[in-house]
C-alpha cells in the first residue's frame, strides 16, 4: 500500500483535475485553483463553498504562506489506494512535494465544517455541546452561520467557528480521513501524470 510519508522530506500526493489544467502547466509551469473553476464545478451553490474555502484559505495561510496571486488550496489524497482515480476529462497528478508545503486536515472533520456544524473535541464535549444546546432551545448549529437567524447569535456563532480549527488537529492518522492541500501544482512537483483509461 503506497502512502504519503516516503521519505523524511518529501512525501507523494494524488490530486485530481480537470485535464485543462495541463495546458496552464505547459504554459506557465503551474496549475492554480481558481474562483471560477469552484463556480463552473458547483454552478448554483458555489458562493456557499466558496466562503467555506475562503474560511480554510485564511487558516491554512497562517501555517503554510500562501503565494502571491494564490486564490484557493489544490486538494490531494495522500494514498494511491484512496485517491480519486481519473475519469474523463481529467488526470491524475501523481506529486512529490516538500512536506513543509503540505497543509493536512482531517476530511471528516471538514464535512462539519461544510454543514456548518460545532466540530467537538471528543465525545463528551459533544454530549456536553448537544445539552447546552437543548438547554438553549436550539435545534443545531447550521442556522447560527447561514439563514435568518445568523447574527442573532454572534457568541454561539464565533463558538462553532472557533471550533472549525480542529479540521487541522489529526488523532487517527489513516489513508481515509487524512487529507491534503497544497498551495500549488508545480512542474518540478509531477512525477506521473495518470489518464482516464490510460489515454491522454
Amino acid at each position: 500500500m503506497a502512502d504519503s510519508k516516503s521519505n523524511l522530506n518529501k512525501v507523494t500526493l494524488w490530486t485530481r483535475q480537470d485535464i485543462k489544467s495541463l495546458d496552464e502547466i505547459k504554459e506557465k509551469g503551474r496549475y492554480r485553483v481558481k474562483r471560477k473553476y469552484i463556480e463552473q464545478q458547483f454552478e448554483d451553490i458555489a458562493e456557499y463553498y466558496i466562503k467555506l474555502y475562503q474560511w480554510f484559505v485564511d487558516k491554512a495561510g497562517k501555517m503554510v504562506p500562501k503565494p502571491d496571486g494564490v486564490e484557493f488550496p489544490v486538494w490531494c489524497s495522500i494514498s494511491e489506494e484512496n485517491m480519486l482515480k481519473p475519469i474523463e476529462g481529467t488526470v491524475v497528478y501523481v506529486l512529490e512535494v516538500d512536506e513543509a508545503e503540505v497543509i493536512y486536515f482531517d476530511g471528516r472533520k471538514w464535512d462539519y465544517v461544510l454543514n456548518h456544524l460545532y466540530i467537538p473535541k471528543d465525545e463528551e464535549d459533544e454530549k456536553s455541546y448537544m445539552k447546552d444546546m437543548e438547554r438553549k432551545g436550539f435545534k443545531d448549529s447550521f442556522s447560527f452561520i447561514e439563514g435568518k437567524y445568523a447574527n442573532f447569535h454572534p457568541l454561539e456563532k464565533k463558538k462553532v467557528m472557533e471550533s472549525w480549527m480542529r479540521v487541522f488537529e489529526i488523532e487517527d492518522w489513516n489513508i481515509f480521513d487524512v487529507q491534503a492541500n497544497i498551495w500549488e501544482v508545480r512542474e518540478d512537483m509531477i512525477k506521473d501524470i495518470l489518464y482516464w483509461n490510460g489515454k491522454i
